[in-house]
């Protein structure tokens, strides 16, 4: 049961003053950091800007007290701002919130399965590919806001290429003083970390935006121009539930669990190189399941965990989840007394902070990399895998990605797994002779390598006999495993040779198809006699059936 034990129970165990003061100063620096972007993310998705915050401060403490990170920070993030804004539009908050939590139960369900060692079984290149096209579809979401551009009345594109065909359609109605605001607070936010990192550049970003606004006058809109923000507690709503509600919204449920579930194990992955610890993945995908629950209870969106968000926590002396519920707790401060202050913040600065989310996510120099030093087939996965997820979904990104890559991973396998006769010789033409077998004429070897899965199964059926063989052995020991169809190829071999009185011995057979064939039947149809240790004992028993 360790594999589902919350991290901060076990992080409690040796605990130290020393060790909370340093949480506490990492709880109030990423606290710090998730203001404006649980603001600018919010937005993005398509609800009011406290929803942000609610969501950082519900999941992001309950994530914390029971996952399987010690270092791990959650909230809303980028990957979730497409995803979500279709689902409000498409169905509503309330909609939203069923479909978080049908997303939590299944993350929960994922843990219990222990699903979360699945993780390593998604390629880099279809997470690269997908994270990449995340990050495109969230600049396109913001170039509307960023260049001051006013869409008419029932415009309100959902698809990326949606998104960018109204934006061209409406381009006349540019703000330059919007393209000012947004390009001052973008150059902060790219080139005040190289200066000094100690301050967050988003919180100087949005400072200068709202002395522009604000000091200086120019015409931008605000937040507070476009909602009216609140400053009280999250409350508790239980969304409507109805069978149909459900069946329709279980896709995009399905969606935000897979993303929240990926998203969140790739951070912890990256978290624990960065703290020297170790997650328990499957208490990960059980946090974020409950996280995820409570935040859509308390109005919040969906979260999982943020990787620069928990990086900053993990530089910040950050190593226990008590800097997660610190970071929490100030924000919850920061929402009772500051959140009507949010309303000054100039859209074109919330713009510039999500396309700097977006350039930080997107991974190009990897992306560039890979195209340039990947085998072919990869690269295909790599950009499938982004042009689906930018002109599509997610979903179908990640579904066509992993049937590509799999399809393509047979293929590579097929190509290695071989069914070959040996090649026979006269000893006195062959200088090497003294290192060959001795070879009776009326026994046939084959050697078998690599896996025999469906896609090679055929290559047992080609192996040919002669009017004078009385046996064939099959050597095995380079045969990793065996599935179905090359078990029932094998037996119907097998099958065959007994007919015209040919018996068939297996050499040096592995442990997964030993097991496969005893379950499957095989071993008994080849008899135990007929299964040898080496090749040398396969001839001694071939020469006996002579």
């Amino acid at each position: 049961m360790k594999q589902f034990k919350p991290m901060l129970f076990s992080d409690l165990r040796h605990y130290s003053g020393g060790q909370l003061a340093k949480d506490l100063i990492a709880g109030v620096i990423v606290a710090i950091i998730a203001l404006p972007l649980s603001i600018a993310l919010a937005i993005a998705s398509g609800v009011s800007p406290e929803a942000g915050i609610y969501t950082a401060i519900i999941a992001g403490f309950i994530t914390a007290f029971f996952g399987g990170s010690s270092v791990q920070i959650s909230g809303p993030t980028a990957a979730f701002a497409t995803i979500v804004a279709g689902i409000v539009l498409k169905n509503g908050t309330e909609g939203l919130a069923l479909a978080t939590i049908m997303a939590g139960i299944i993350l929960i369900i994922m843990g219990f399965l222990k699903f979360g060692n699945l993780i390593k079984f998604i390629p880099y290149t279809i997470t690269t590919g997908f994270t990449a096209g995340i990050a495109v579809t969230l600049v396109v979401g913001q170039l509307k806001d960023f260049f001051g551009v006013t869409y008419a009345s029932g415009e309100t594109p959902i698809e990326t290429i949606e998104k960018l065909t109204v934006f061209f359609e409406n381009i006349g109605s540019i703000n330059y003083q919007a393209i000012i605001v947004g390009a001052v607070c973008l150059a902060i936010l790219f080139i005040w970390p190289k200066i000094y990192d100690k301050v967050p550049a988003s919180l100087l970003a949005v400072a200068a935006g709202i002395i522009m606004v604000k000091g200086i006058g120019m015409d931008v809109k605000t937040i507070g121009d476009l909602y009216t923000l609140s400053p009280n507690l999250p409350a508790f709503k239980l969304p409507a539930f109805s069978i149909d509600k459900v069946i329709t919204l279980f896709p995009d449920a399905f969606t935000i669990a897979l993303l929240a579930g990926i998203e969140s194990l790739l951070s912890c992955v990256v978290a624990d190189g960065m703290a020297g610890k170790k997650h328990r993945s499957n208490a990960e995908l059980l946090g974020q399941g409950l996280g995820n629950i409570a935040s859509a209870l308390f109005g919040g969106i969906p979260a999982t965990g943020a990787i620069a968000r928990t990086a900053a926590n993990v530089k910040n002396g950050g190593r226990t989840p008590i800097a997660g519920m610190v970071h929490a707790v100030v924000l919850l401060l920061v929402l009772v007394i500051l959140m009507p202050y949010a309303a000054w913040i100039p859209m074109p600065a919330i713009a510039a902070i999500l396309i700097s989310v977006a350039y930080n996510m997107c991974q190009w120099r990897q992306f560039v990399r890979l195209t340039k030093t990947s085998p072919k087939s990869d690269i295909a996965v790599l950009v499938i895998t982004f042009l689906l997820t930018v002109i599509f979904d997610l979903v179908v990104a990640i579904e066509v990605g992993l049937v590509l890559a799999c399809v393509l991973f047979m293929r590579r396998m097929s190509s290695e797994s071989k069914v070959e006769s040996w090649r026979y010789v006269e000893q006195e033409q062959d200088p090497d002779s003294i290192d060959l077998k001795h070879v009776p004429k009326h026994i046939s070897v084959y050697e078998l390598s690599g896996p025999l899965f469906f896609a090679v199964a055929g290559e047992i059926s080609r192996i040919e006999t002669k009017s004078y063989t009385k046996c064939v052995i099959l050597r095995m020991r380079a045969v990793p495993s065996v599935d179905t169809d090359a078990l029932r190829m094998l037996s119907q071999f097998v099958t065959d040779c007994s007919k015209k009185g040919i018996t068939v011995i297996l050499s040096h057979v592995n442990a997964q198809p030993m097991r496969a064939m005893h379950k499957s039947g095989l071993y008994d149809l080849v008899k135990k006699e007929n299964f040898c240790l080496n090749i040398d004992a396969a001839l001694r028993r071939g020469e006996e059936l002579q």
